[in-house]
């Protein structure tokens, strides 16, 4: 809880949106109703730094100390991904000692729905 609260003034502190609830959210009624309901599902968040294509016989030979070259210039925003499917943009930071995603890009919900 700490650590969560620990987060949320940081993104405070870095001018980050609050994405608890989307903007023009009904404030009362059903529909609030069933967007409490909702706040409670879990979902997978991942980011992905990047991916390639190698062949089965590279793959085997790949040992302790093996680099892949992936499809990314360092530096480059990274994927933030909900179940599977692209929701954001952003960097790697520093959160204490662990590591944290900010979000530098949200894509466009339309866009989101496309890609279903």
């Amino acid at each position: 809880m700490a650590e969560e609260q620990e987060i949320n003034e940081q993104n405070q502190e870095d001018g980050l949106r609050d994405f608890s609830a989307p903007p023009g959210a009904a404030s009362g009624g059903t529909s609030s109703e069933n967007l409490r309901v909702l706040e409670n599902i879990e979902v997978q968040l991942a980011v992905e730094v990047g991916n390639t294509e190698i062949k089965i016989r590279d793959l085997l030979r790949l040992n302790e100390g093996s680099v892949i070259e992936l499809d990314r210039l360092a530096g480059d925003p990274l994927d933030i991904l909900v179940n599977g499917t692209m929701i954001a943009k952003g960097e790697i930071v520093m959160v204490g000692e662990r590591f944290g995603v900010r979000f530098t890009e949200i894509v466009d919900p339309e866009k989101r729905v496309e890609s279903l």
